[in-house]
């Protein structure tokens, strides 16, 4: 895996982590938070699940 490679896994797990858009913006040094939402995030497994858990949730279930 290259640095860049790198760069976009810690900035999904820092999502995954519970870091607002503008605290990730911030971190990479970003000057426009659409960079990083459109370039830098990722879903991950993990993330979907918890999605689809929250949604169960939500109906009900």
């Amino acid at each position: 895996m290259t640095i860049h490679g790198f760069r976009h896994t810690h900035t999904s797990l820092l999502f995954e982590a519970g870091a607002t858009i503008k605290e990730v913006q911030d971190r990479l040094g970003h000057s426009n938070s659409k960079t990083t939402l459109d370039i830098y995030t990722h879903v991950t497994k993990k993330a979907k699940h918890d999605a689809a858990n929250r949604f169960a949730k939500f109906m009900g279930k």
